[in-house]
């Protein structure tokens, strides 16, 4: 720019020189790689119509059109020999227009036990899952029994010990990948609940890292001042176990360096009756993440009522919490390509 000022100047020419428009810098481009781990930002996911009779595809487009955000993620529940994913679970991954990816939770031991499946008892429902999903050929979120700890029956020979955990998912996994179910990125989706964490056997729960591709956590915050749980987003990632020791995030940071986690559950709620604004939990989220880069997807579980129907975990209890929530949705560091 001076350069060709001065030329201009020494020429004698009584020509005005325009500046050069600035070239803006290309925005960056977040897409997923080949275990949906996305180069940048963060996926955005969600369940809608927990605990109802209604159907989970119309609750999860009912929730989108509501907060204002396709939701990347869609979570869903099995058990069993349910046969998965269902036509309505495939049709919404084949809507160009609003691109998804399923979240399958699976409690392959229902019916059967851990121990059960890990000796084998339970092939014949691994390989029918595994040739439907080859058949599928889309990539998908895979959680093999989420919250293990609520499960555990910690006597020995109850086939539900953290041991027996470990090795169902162990045989699992690595059955799925001998029958070439390679579009499979499986999540270890833990409660992160202090009274678990203090076990001596919630430890035995990790499978190992050759067989998890995320660690998962589902977790939720009262919005009621000194009710259970109360407190913002990073309360529900940094919970300790009873008695003190490492709090879920740092423990999967720092005894599994480079694993992306998951908040494959996550919520504000109030007990039925007693509407609170879950405001300051949305406005908390995006601080949080920016402060800790291992987190690359969050999943948000709506319901008016919980399992214990007394908890309302709905993003509209109130006006100021819909709008706290489609301003969270609208950030746009969940502007992820899937690849």
């Amino acid at each position: 720019m001076i350069v060709t000022a001065l030329t201009a100047v020494f020429a004698g020419s009584t020509a005005v020189v325009a500046p050069t428009a600035a070239v803006a810098a290309p925005v960056k481009k977040c897409v997923t790689d080949a275990n949906l781990v996305p180069t940048c930002g963060v996926l955005w996911g969600g369940a809608a119509g927990g605990f109802t009779s209604k159907p989970r595809d119309l609750e999860h487009r009912n929730w989108e059109k509501m907060s204002g955000r396709t939701a990347t993620i869609f979570h869903t529940y099995h058990k069993g020999d349910e046969v998965f994913p269902t036509k309505s679970e495939i049709a919404m991954t084949q809507d160009p227009a609003n691109p998804r990816v399923l979240l399958l939770n699976w409690k392959i031991a229902y019916g059967s036990s851990w121990a059960k499946v890990a000796k084998g008892e339970q092939d014949a429902r691994i390989d029918a899952f595994a040739k439907r999903i080859k058949a599928y050929d889309k990539d998908v979120f895979l959680v093999l029994n989420h919250e293990p700890e609520n499960d555990v029956k910690a006597k020995k020979g109850s086939g539900w010990e953290a041991k027996d955990f470990k090795a169902m998912y162990r045989h699992t996994i690595q059955r799925l990948e001998a029958q070439g179910a390679d579009n499979v990125v499986n999540v270890m989706a833990y409660m992160g609940n202090e009274k678990w964490m203090a076990q001596s056997w919630w430890k035995d729960l990790y499978p190992g890292d050759d067989v998890v591709d995320w660690i998962g956590l589902d977790s939720y915050v009262s919005v009621e001042k000194g009710y259970y749980h109360y407190g913002k987003f990073a309360d529900l990632l940094d919970r300790k176990p009873k008695g003190g020791g490492t709090g879920f995030y740092e423990w999967a940071t720092t005894k599994h360096k480079g694993k992306p986690i998951m908040v494959a559950e996550w919520g504000g709620y109030h007990r039925i009756g007693k509407k609170t604004d879950k405001s300051a939990v949305y406005n908390s989220v995006i601080p949080e993440l920016k402060k800790r880069p291992a987190i690359k997807a969050i999943v948000h579980f709506d319901t008016k009522a919980d399992d214990q129907g007394n908890r309302d975990i709905s993003i509209n209890s109130t006006p100021g919490s819909l709008a706290a929530f489609k301003k969270l949705a609208a950030n746009p560091i969940f502007n992820v390509k899937l690849s």
